[in-house]
């Protein structure tokens, strides 16, 4: 990996990409050349000329052209780019919660046709929809931006062949990148070198246009044919191709841009090959938080290939996650999806499951299920401010029985559920669809051509889905058994006083505060609690499963929280399990912090559970374990069973750190020696002494294992 090393030491801090964005000067250029066209006419143009106008930029020591690098500044706004935000915003965009980002494009159809293929699919398109105004509008704004999108890469031809000349030492790399880009300006990529010039010119397209969270997905078989062909012809090895993909992937940054690897095929075949490899030794080669690898792994998935990806979190990378095939695809079936497709999914933003290339992008929310546990012992007041926050749910010394308690905790959770959704329709229905129309994204789904439709009104194959991420499963089971225990089984406290417990945040009750701490909790298999996190999961998909998006899509249930169950926690008065208010609640779909005291196979038993088909969007389940458990070829070996006992056990997910504690304590205290250290944070990686010091805290308060 020479070429990766010099390529890191030009680039320098990754900052670098971090640097306010010049886009707006271009995006404005194209709006004022056609202020008086059509909306999305006038959207196709800002795009395209953004393409085509902005600066090219190509690191010497680089094998794949593309970055950031060129359309940032550093220094004060300019008084061209103030009066540019001011016509852009005029325009204005999509976000997250309107379906903009965290999506994954078709890039298995277009390296299979290039620009030229797409063109001419619209060509036909507007023969099929000739009587249709809208329709031939449509495919006219789509033309408009894919011809920007080969002028963008023509740019970067010139830009490579500029570089080789003045660069006699790297004459030959730079040359092979101008030919690679200037054969893909129009025509199919022939080679795996033309096929990822091209994947990767088109994701920063996409970056450049402002969206974040762009998958890669399927990386390793969209990209296979091309590297099957050119190692037949003795073209390319595996190594090369790891190099050209770790000088693509390095430029990632911190973008949370996800990349799928391994799992079955569409017709249920194991679809592992040696570029899955090739992408896990890039991505762990780069040793940056950006690119966020999924390793899919079913039954039949090698051996060898689960030692590489456990290899490769061992250097505290916290790369690959770990994701269940069988059970995310069996999630995924029961929207409806044609089985082939429903196999053929990828992962957006952090462990979000989305069908490449056929759906709107997605989006998602976090609903605060820990909450609603107080809300049903105070009548639906609100322990901290005194605010009415959910339904009066009756006087708890009423609650005669365990399933009175559930009852009430159920009408909480439902009235709350009705809230959360309601705010989401009413900010993802704001846009004018109309008006907000994307014209490139939709080149890049299926089929939206053929429809002449843009991606989110009705252009793509499948409705788009969304996702609510129901935080806190340990702190709702651990909360629930200790009623059951200490209120309902030995009577050691009222409601009414373990209200009041809760409401003081136990001062003056720290007797009861310890009966708390000492009840049941989940993570070790015992069933006394481990059936509420089973109840958990599903009453929240009878919850959530009656909603609907806006254009007839799945409303998906995950259990993740990413950095969230820190501040959500400081909304919750102290909760059953003994937690005190204001503190975080339990890390996504994992045990609590330091009460899983059995060991990680009680761990697995407990976290398998709840029945995961039930959530189609995605879990995380955090684990860490010291770093001699990657270098003790027998302990490794153990860690590789006891993963696959989890997912035989229907686990959905597992992403684990390798940092010891000690090394995270020192970080913590003396940052300035650990500038590079990369942990796994929840659902995505991070520098550690990036992260807030709430963050650092929560996870060194996992339990490390060994």
């Amino acid at each position: 990996m020479e070429q990766l090393e010099r390529l890191k030491r030009e680039v320098g801090p990754l900052s670098v990409w971090a640097r306010p964005s010049l886009k707006d000067i271009y995006l404005a250029r194209g709006y004022e050349a056609h202020l008086d066209d059509p909306n999305v006419i006038a959207r196709a143009w800002a795009d395209a000329t953004l393409f085509t106008d902005s600066e090219k930029y190509v690191y010497e020591n680089d094998l794949v052209a593309g970055s950031l690098t060129g359309i940032q500044f550093d220094g004060p706004e300019s008084e061209e780019l103030i009066q540019a935000h001011r016509l852009v915003d005029s325009y204005g965009t999509r976000q997250f919660l309107t379906n903009n980002d965290h999506w994954a494009p078709d890039y298995a159809t277009f390296l299979n046709e290039g620009v030229g293929g797409v063109i001419a699919r619209i060509e036909k398109s507007r023969e099929v929809h000739a009587g249709d105004a809208e329709a031939l509008e449509f495919l006219d704004a789509m033309e408009i931006v894919m011809r920007g999108l080969s002028r963008f890469i023509e740019g970067y031809a010139r830009a490579a062949w500029r570089k080789a000349e003045a660069c006699p030492a790297h004459r030959r790399t730079l040359s092979a990148m101008a030919e690679a880009c200037a054969h893909v300006v129009s025509d199919a990529p022939r080679t795996f070198r033309e096929a990822l010039q091209l994947m990767w010119l088109t994701h920063m397209a996409f970056r450049i246009t402002g969206r974040y969270a762009m998958a890669l997905g399927r990386v390793d078989q969209f990209l296979y044919p091309f590297y099957e062909r050119d190692a037949a012809a003795g073209r390319l090895t595996e190594g090369e191709a790891c190099e050209l993909l770790a000088c693509a992937f390095y430029k990632v940054g911190d973008d949370i841009v996800n990349i799928a690897v391994g799992g079955v095929k569409p017709d249920g075949s194991d679809a592992l090959n040696r570029l899955s490899y090739a992408v896990l030794h890039a991505v762990g080669a780069c040793n940056i938080p950006g690119p966020n690898l999924s390793a899919r792994i079913h039954a039949g998935t090698a051996e060898d290939f689960l030692d590489e990806c456990l290899k490769v979190i061992g250097t505290g990378l916290g790369y690959p996650a770990l994701m269940n095939d069988e059970v995310n695809v069996a999630a995924l079936s029961r929207y409806g999806y044609a089985i082939e497709d429903a196999r053929d999914y990828c992962m957006v933003g952090c462990i979000e499951n989305l069908l490449q290339g056929r759906q709107p992008p997605w989006t998602d929310g976090r609903f605060n299920t820990p909450k609603h546990i107080e809300l049903a012992l105070n009548r639906g007041v609100c322990m901290l401010t005194g605010v009415r926050q959910g339904p009066d749910t009756g006087d708890p010394t009423a609650f005669s029985t365990m399933d009175d308690f559930l009852a009430a905790f159920e009408a909480q959770l439902r009235h709350g559920a009705s809230k959360y959704m309601r705010r989401f329709y009413n900010l993802n229905e704001s846009v004018n669809p109309k008006s907000y129309r994307s014209p490139f994204m939709s080149c890049f789904c299926r089929d939206c051509i053929g429809r002449a439709k843009d991606i989110n009104e009705g252009g793509a194959l499948y409705p788009s889905v969304h996702g609510a991420c129901c935080m806190g499963i340990a702190t709702v089971a651990d909360s629930l058994a200790a009623i059951e225990k200490l209120v309902y089984e030995t009577k050691r406290m009222t409601l009414s006083h373990l209200a009041e417990c809760l409401k003081a945040d136990f001062e003056g009750y720290e007797p009861e505060r310890h009966l708390l701490l000492a009840a049941p909790k989940y993570g070790n298999d015992d069933e006394y609690v481990d059936k509420y996190a089973v109840w958990f999961v599903e009453k929240m998909h009878e919850i959530f499963s009656r909603y609907r998006t806006r254009d007839g899509g799945g409303v998906y249930l995950a259990m993740a929280a990413n950095t969230q169950n820190i501040s959500d926690g400081r909304m919750v008065a102290a909760t059953p399990d003994g937690r005190r208010a204001r503190e975080a609640l339990n890390d996504a779909a994992s045990p609590m912090h330091g009460c899983d005291k059995n060991g990680p196979t009680a761990v697995v038993l407990s976290t398998t559970k709840p029945d995961y088909s039930l959530v189609a969007c995605g879990t995380v389940v955090n684990q860490k374990y010291s770093p001699v458990m990657f270098t003790d070829d027998q302990l490794c070996g153990k860690l590789r069973a006891l993963i696959r006992v989890y997912f035989a056990r229907g686990g959905q997910e597992m992403q684990i750190n390798a940092v010891s504690r000690a090394v995270l304590m020192d970080a913590s205290e003396h940052p300035e020696n650990y500038g590079g250290l990369v942990v796994r944070v929840s659902g995505f990686s991070a520098f550690y002494t990036s992260l807030s010091k709430d963050v650092q805290r929560d996870i060194l308060q996992r339990t490390e294992h060994s």
